[in-house]
Formats: structure tokens, sequence, C-alpha cells
């Protein structure tokens, strides 16, 4: 890979960029690894709350001030929260490397924390909190993860409880920003028409934090999962999510899941959209996904249905997953999945952006980048065998639902009897 390259800094923090030189963009991510699952109960939505703090600007930068030099070069800044990582990012033209940098570094190192702005911050949260509750496709996803590992640290919300949002302070936010903020949780990723020792002497430059290991992450037990969990909502549509433990970030195995789940539902070919929305003209959106975390992960399935139809398109997805555990992935539907995949992939890498975000979390999630080549190798080397191996390690394992419709318990207590 000549073109990527990482470098560890004295104080741990890592730096990976991916030189573009045809390209007339860079992007520039902080990466961090904490997110909800490293926050106590009373911090609730600490990762997320510090997500919108660094915006509002540091002693010498405001948050005018900062959008309006980012959009008066052309650029955009944004951040996301996820349960195990939180990331910044700007994307600027190529001759505005070096005041992305100013910005990103002084927002992560000098963050101001102003008490009014944390007020203020705190009721766009609060607003944001609102929003997503009456997205009820949405909720259903947390509710299944709060089913998937009940009492444990991802089964919590990314955004807090508007009870911790509300009561927490300015000291609480900056210590949890000092505590789990250190350079050996942080990768600096950067793609574009840059240089990677420039990158590099650059964030060495503006280095102004505070030195110091990073925290351990907390590893709790698992407990058995809630089989059930609903919550009643007077909708037009039952929002539906089956989903089971699955593989970890690390597991060697997760090539052929990613392959088994775009066969499942990944995509417009595959069997729950052709059997359920195609044929039967049952839902508009039916879908599966896999997520993968330091110790656990999930498979999952999604759909949105009329109320009166929840039962049968359950039964649908039952069946699926019962074809899938028992009867063989037909060679074409292998070779569509990896093309699928591997196309995904080519496609993600035609931007900086999509660069930076491949490099950044990879960099921080698996302590390295493998090539384009080397995950295409990975994909294509996945067999038969490999699916029924996962599909025998995953697919016995108990199963979850999450529904958010016009129900109580006791109208899917059949499934867990």
């Amino acid at each position: 890979m000549p073109d990527i390259r990482a470098t560890t800094l004295d104080n741990g923090m890592q730096v990976v960029t991916d030189a573009m030189p045809d390209a007339h963009s860079v992007t520039i991510g902080f990466w961090v690894d904490a997110g909800s699952r490293d926050e106590t109960p009373a911090e609730a939505g600490a990762s997320h709350f510090l997500e919108h703090l660094l915006f509002k600007g540091t002693e010498t930068r405001s948050a005018h001030s900062i959008a309006e030099d980012i959009e008066a070069v052309g650029g955009d800044m944004n951040a996301f929260t996820t349960k195990e990582y939180t990331a910044f990012y700007t994307r600027l033209i190529d001759e505005d490397l070096e005041m992305g940098l100013d910005i990103l570094s002084d927002i992560m190192w000098e963050p101001a924390f102003r008490p009014d702005e944390i007020d203020a911050e705190r009721q766009v949260i609060l607003e944001e909190i609102n929003m997503h509750e009456d997205e009820p496709s949405d909720l259903v996803h947390e509710l299944l993860h709060e089913a998937l590992y009940p009492g444990h640290p991802l089964g919590r919300e990314v955004l807090g409880e508007r009870s911790t949002i509300t009561a927490m302070t300015r000291d609480q936010i900056a210590g949890y920003f000092t505590t789990r903020y250190k350079p050996p949780s942080i990768v600096v990723a950067a793609s574009g028409n840059l240089d990677h020792d420039g990158v590099v002497a650059g964030i060495v430059r503006r280095f102004r934090g505070r030195n110091g290991p990073a925290p351990e992450r907390e590893r709790p037990a698992l407990q058995p999962v809630r089989p059930l969990i609903v919550q009643h909502r007077t909708t037009e549509q039952a929002h539906l999510v089956v989903g089971m433990r699955a593989l970890d970030r690390h597991d060697d195995d997760r090539f052929a899941l990613s392959i088994l789940n775009q066969i499942l539902g990944g995509g417009m070919s595959s069997r729950l959209f052709q059997e359920i929305r195609e044929k039967r003209g049952l839902v508009y959106s039916v879908f599966s996904y896999r997520a993968a975390y330091v110790e656990s992960g999930a498979l999952a399935i999604y759909a949105g249905t009329a109320p009166a139809r929840a039962h049968e398109v359950l039964a649908l997805i039952d069946d699926e997953l019962e074809k899938l555990a028992t009867a063989p992935v037909t060679d074409r539907e292998l070779a569509v999945a990896k093309g699928h995949i591997k196309g995904s992939l080519a496609l993600s890498l035609e931007d900086s952006a999509g660069r930076m975000n491949r490099i950044g979390r990879s960099q921080l999630i698996h302590g390295e980048v493998m090539s384009f080549d080397d995950l295409v190798g990975r994909t294509e080397a996945v067999t038969h065998d490999d699916l029924r191996r996962v599909a025998d390690r995953i697919l016995g394992a108990e199963r979850v639902l999450a529904v958010v419709g016009p129900f109580d318990e006791d109208a899917f207590a059949a499934r867990v009897a």
C-alpha cells in the first residue's frame, strides 16, 4: 500500500494517511476510542454531548467563526458518535489543509466548555432525543440493543437519557473529556492530496493536550438476552426487528458474515427483499444488517409493515432464517454477494472522505489498514463451507424481537412462550 502510511507519535497518538495525488481535496478526521459504552450510568450521553460541545469553540474561536471559516472555502465539517467511538472531521480543498489542521486541533485540545453554551447545547440534545423518539423506525433498533444486551453498556442509548442530559454538569463533561481524550486513544486520519510527513509534523506542532495512558475499557459480563421488547405507539406501521448476537469486530469469520448478511437482506436481490417485498408486497422497507463490537456483535432484520400484517411478516422472516440455517446458498447468490461487496468498497474509495473514513476506522478498531487487494482477497476466499460454519455459529442463537407500534407484549407472547 504505497499510498497509505501510519506513524505512532511519542505520546501514543497515531497518524494514518492515504495519499491521493490526483485529488483536489483533503479530508481530515480525529477518531477517538470512546463512545456510549464507556460512560457510567450518570454520564449516559456524555460522549454525544462532547461531540456537540467541541464544535462550540475554544477560547479564541467561536462556533460561528469555525463554521464561517470552513464554509468560506467551500468546506464542510461534522462529527458522529457510536457505541464505541467518536469521530470529528472536515473536508476541504487541498490548499486549505493547514487551516483544517488548525481548526480540528484547536477544538480537540482546547475546548472552551462555556457554561452558557453548554446549557444551550443541552437544549439542542434534548430536542434531538425528542426527534429520535418521534422516528419509530430508528427507535426500534435501540430497543433491539437494549434487549440484546440487558444491563450492559452496549444496550445503552447513544444519545443518553433526558434525566442524565438535564443533570450533567460542566465538571462532569470536562472530566469525561480529560479522562477519555488521551493521545493513545486517538487516531488522526487524513486522505487526499497531502504529504504524510507534513501531516505528522503539523499534528505534532499543534498538539496541546494532556499526555497519559489510555483508560481501560470495561468489559462486564454479558447477561442473557431479553427475548421480547415492545413499545406501544399509535403508528400507521408496525416496526419490527428480529436480531441475535453475532461476531465481535476481530472475528476472522466477519468476512463470511458480511456475505451471509448480503444474501439474507443486504440489497434488492436479497432473499428478504425478494420474498417479502417483491413477491408479496407486504412491506416498503425490509433489510438486514450486522454490527460488531469489542466482545460481541449483532445480526438483525428490520421490516416495516401494516400492523395487521406483522405476524405474517415475522413468519416469513423466520422462514428465511430457517432456510439460511439449513439449506445451502447457491453459487449465484455467493457470486452476487461477493460482487456487491467488492463493488461497494471500490466505489467508497472514489473520494477523500470515503478513504479517510476507511483508514480512520480501520486503524482505530483493528490497529491496521488492510489494502483494497487484501480486502478483496478475503472476500473472494469465502467458500460455501465458510458460510455454513458462520450460519451454524449465529443462526442458532436465541432471537430477540423488538417492536414499535400499536401493540402490547401480549400480542407477541407466543413467540417467547
